[in-house]
Order: C-alpha cells, then structure tokens, then sequence
C-alpha cells in the first residue's frame, strides 16, 4: 500500500502548471522506479486474470496511452498495480507538439483539455526506453504493455498509412497489443480515417502488415483501433461496418487479432460551459465524457457482438465508473484523468470492483 498521502498532495500538484507538474512527476517516477521509493506510491495488485486476443491480462484494470508518451516510467506503472499500461502515442519522428499552453485543468467538472499533439522523441528513443524497463523479469504476472502508434503531424493526410506502416513494423516486436491512435483531435484532420474509404484502406494495411511481421518474429501481437467518442450513430454504424467486414469472419475475429479502444477525449463542451479554460481548443477527458464514451462502447458491443474485443476509455473516476464501463460492453478498463484527481489508490480500487461484479 501506496505511503504517499494523495489527498494532501495533491492541493499543490493543482496549484502549479498542469504541464509542468505531468512532466515533473513523470520523471520523478522514471528516477524512483526501480528504486526503494517506489514504495512510495506502490499499491495492491489485484489479482483478476482474463483472456483476450489470447493475451492473459493480469486484471482488468489499465493505464491508457497519452499520460506516458515517451515510455519511460513503465516500471513505475507496474508498481501501482495496473493489469496493463498503454504508452505513447509515439510517431516516426520526434516532434513539439502544438504551442504551449496546452493543458487545462477543469477541477469543478473533474477534467483535464489538452492540445499536445503527439509531443513525443520519435520512435528510436521510444522503444530505447521501453527495452529499459524490468517488468517483465520481477514480477511473477507481469502487466502487459500496449503500444500506440499515431502519425506526425507534417505527414500529408494522403501518407498517414505509411507513418502507422513504419510504427507498426517498429513497435511489434516489443508490444503484447499495439493501439492504433486514428482518434485524437489535436493532430489536424486525423479522425478522418475513421470514415468510410479511408478506414477501410487502414485496417487492409494493418492486416496485411501484421500477417508478415507474425510469420517474421514468429509471435502474436493484436491490433487495436482508438476511436471517438464524437462519432454519430451513423459514422458508427459505418465504422462497425467496415470492422466486421475487415476484422472478422462470421462472429469471430480475424486471428484473434483485432479489437476497439472506446473511446479518446471529446470535443464537445456542452458539460463545461462557462467554466474557466473550458473554450480552450483540444480533447476534453475525465467525467464530462464518460456516458459519451459508454455510448460508443454499447453500439459497438451490440453491432459486432459478444467475441469482438473492447476496451473502455474516458471518464472513470472511481470504482463504480470502472464497473459502468464493464457494464456497457467493455471487456478490460483505462484510466488516466482519474489517475491525476484521485492518485494511484485508484487503481487497485477499480481493478477490485470489476473483480468483485465480474
């Protein structure tokens, strides 16, 4: 159990700039993870073991990409608990981001915007940090690691196939799943390839490539797909679709090998008006889009029915939120935003309340 008393710290992590706190934190986490001092914010790992895209997932509980762009505090996550994490999103190149300011808290409605833009160091200094990380040698049920993959943000719209190519080919031999990021809205015109053509000229690459690197490294390594929570019930319809018609054969998944992350941060305000920073561009996570993100995630259920793997993203604040997502179709649950409010007692919490409805 964590000794660090988040509830008392956190009052002055909210004091001080969003950013400059996550990146603060994030490397004093990379300079105490395999160190005595994690035992500072170490927690209880539940013990919940399921089966997915024939992975064993230690719990059901999981870290989603975008806190830990660079992957650098991979031990730490382990420590907290987390059956998975999710690092990235990590483009071919490294590249800034948008201009800063670009992270807003919303402390009445309990969420974060942020307009970073895949800001991360490319992916040689990526996957040098995560071939760093020991998780895997001194745990007896390791966290399974998640890699995800997006395109940088001076990549022509007509070549984004060729950035997730190259991510794909990189990331794979060093990923149990790889999440492909095609969802985030501060990288401009990208939710573009969720749509009909586009989408559908995706995934035929993403099978062809996966089919070649599974015969090259001899091993399994599911593919994911990051999407909206924006999307209207007709932009649904047509991605369920295209997943059915390119993922699947019958009921069952192609390979065992694909499934949804439902969903990333919404642009919508309609639950933050006249709240400050709340017309500030870019993603809004935390409460304010969980029902929307559990909306995605029944249609999808429902259209690609009971075999099709999905995990649940956006809003969970605390345990019953967890269990909400599993609740609305949702095999395996994400935080982040609810890391940064409650701390990592929220981890075990979650992983203990899906355990125990389950």
């Amino acid at each position: 159990m964590s000794v660090l008393p988040y509830p008392l710290i956190r009052p002055l992590l909210f004091a001080a700039d969003p950013e400059a706190v996550h990146d603060q934190t994030l490397q004093w986490l990379s300079a105490t993870q395999q160190t005595p001092l994690r035992h500072l914010y170490a927690q209880e790992k539940i013990s919940d073991p399921v089966k997915l895209c024939g992975l064993t997932f230690p719990n059901r509980l999981g870290l989603a990409a975008g806190l830990d762009k660079n992957a650098r505090c991979i031990d730490a996550w382990q420590t907290m608990g987390f059956g998975f994490v999710e690092v990235g999103t990590v483009t071919p190149l490294a590249q800034a981001g948008n201009p800063k300011p670009r992270m807003f808290r919303l402390p009445k409605a309990d969420a974060l915007i942020n307009r970073l833009g895949f800001n991360n160091g490319g992916l040689d200094s990526f996957l040098a940090h995560v071939a760093q990380a020991s998780f895997r040698q001194h745990a007896s049920s390791p966290m399974l690691l998640g890699l995800n993959i997006g395109k940088n943000a001076a990549t022509p719209m007509a070549n984004a196939n060729e950035d997730y190519r190259l991510c794909l080919e990189a990331v794979y031999p060093h990923a149990d799943y790889i999440t492909v990021n095609i969802s985030s809205p501060n990288t401009q015109n990208l939710r573009q390839l969720q749509t009909d053509e586009a989408f559908e000229q995706l995934l035929g690459m993403l099978q062809t490539t996966r089919q070649a690197l599974a015969l090259k490294h001899q091993r399994h390594v599911p593919v994911f797909i990051k999407i909206a929570p924006d999307l209207d019930e007709a932009q649904l319809e047509q991605l369920c679709h295209t997943l059915r018609q390119c993922c699947m054969q019958g009921d069952q998944v192609i390979d065992n090998a694909w499934g949804v992350i439902a969903t990333n941060t919404t642009l919508s305000r309609e639950a933050v008006q006249g709240m400050t920073h709340a017309n500030e561009a870019g993603g809004l996570s935390g409460a304010p889009v969980r029902e929307a993100s559990n909306r995605v995630i029944r249609h999808v259920r429902k259209r690609l029915g009971p075999h099709f793997p999905i995990i649940g993203v956006g809003g969970v604040m605390k345990p019953m939120d967890a269990v909400e997502k599993i609740q609305s179709g949702a095999d395996l649950v994400q935080i982040y935003t609810g890391l940064i409010y409650a701390g990592p007692a929220l981890v075990p919490a979650c992983a203990k309340a899906i355990k125990q409805m389950v």
